[in-house]
């Protein structure tokens, strides 16, 4: 099986493995389990934080930063695309009472800075007071540009707002950007955390641990963190065997994300090039560029059923969502490299592809 559904289907690698079995613990609710305190702090210093807290989740890491920041009836700005809003089962509304505001996406996967500043309510008793503008990075594979989020980060201190970044792939981001500016990956995922008061971070995705997500601020900020976590069931007892997995990542699988990005971009140009030249795929299909670790294929209605169902006759999985294409029903692929895709496997999955 060659399984591109998402990042988050990796498995341990036989070191990782051994060094859960090797983590000493304690109970984490208790504050003792010396593998949990050492990734928090690992994490906290290599992102630039004060404070760092391990959650079960990315869902339920967002969902605490933004009860952290925000009281009952008080508003998040958010993307109509990110998962804060769209693709966390309304977390943020149904539990922790607040309102999201989300905002219509760029083509580059940022909000207009107009956009946000517009959105902000003034203080009158007829709007939800308006209290995070919270961003994601990165967002269906595109890196937020760091002149952006600098200027997304001036604005809030302007109007006196907090700021969340959701960056369960922000090493994907931090790898990318490095390639491209020749800089440390480790410089620029601090570059990208520069200034915002919380930033939320999987383990379990193109990392390739377990189960896991760190939620990092300001001491004060994690402390009340921590509350929220026990109220929403976080609190986890003997989960150093799950942090020596988060810290095994950190050291050793930040730098490899480059080899996933380098394979999306095979898949996305081989992709094009069959479209180019398939008599079933031409002006059937659109295939976009690949950034980091997602290619992502827009297929008219009437190709895209037998395409997902040839594809699946050679257990070859992607995810598929309902997508309008000037104004004709279609479907969109996303094709998701990670840590059990290797170029074997996508050049047979775009040979299999080929015979359409």
């Amino acid at each position: 099986m060659m399984d591109f559904r998402s990042d988050t289907v990796t498995r341990p690698t036989a070191a990782m493995k051994q060094a859960m079995m090797d983590a000493p613990v304690g109970d984490d609710v208790f504050g003792d389990d010396p593998s949990v305190n050492a990734l928090e702090a690992m994490a906290a210093d290599m992102l630039g934080f004060e404070a760092a807290l391990l959650l079960p989740s990315g869902t339920q890491a967002n969902l605490v930063a933004l009860m952290t920041h925000c009281g009952r009836g008080d508003e998040a700005i958010v993307g109509q695309q990110w998962h804060t809003y769209r693709w966390e089962g309304g977390g943020m509304a149904v539990v922790g009472s607040i309102q999201p505001q989300p905002l219509e996406h760029q083509a580059d996967g940022t909000i207009a800075l107009a956009d946000i500043e517009s959105a902000i309510k003034p203080d009158d008793p007829h709007f939800a007071r308006t209290r995070l503008i919270t961003l994601e990075n990165t967002t269906a594979g595109k890196v937020l540009p760091l002149p952006y989020l600098r200027e997304v980060r001036e604005l809030a201190r302007r109007r006196n707002l907090r700021t969340h970044i959701d960056g369960a792939r922000l090493f994907n981001a931090a790898v990318a950007m490095a390639q491209a500016n020749g800089s440390d990956p480790l410089q620029s995922a601090r570059a990208i955390c520069d200034g915002y008061d919380s930033v939320s971070v999987c383990m379990s995705k193109g990392l390739g641990a377990p189960v896991g997500s760190l939620l990092l601020g300001s001491t004060p900020f994690i402390a009340q963190a921590r509350r929220h976590r026990k109220m929403l069931g976080g609190g986890m007892r003997q989960a150093g065997f799950l942090a020596a997995a988060g810290s095994y990542a950190l050291q050793h699988h930040v730098n490899r994300l480059a080899d996933d990005h380098l394979h999306a971009a095979l898949l996305a140009d081989g992709l094009a090039r069959l479209v180019a030249a398939h008599p079933k795929l031409e002006r059937k299909a659109v295939v976009h560029a690949a950034q980091t670790n997602m290619a992502f294929m827009d297929l008219d209605a009437d190709v895209a059923a037998g395409f997902m169902q040839h594809l699946a006759s050679r257990d070859i999985r992607v995810t598929c969502s309902d997508q309008r294409f000037d104004r004709r029903p279609g479907k969109r692929l996303r094709w998701v490299t990670h840590l059990d895709v290797s170029r074997a496997d996508v050049e047979y999955a775009l040979a299999w592809a080929a015979d359409f």
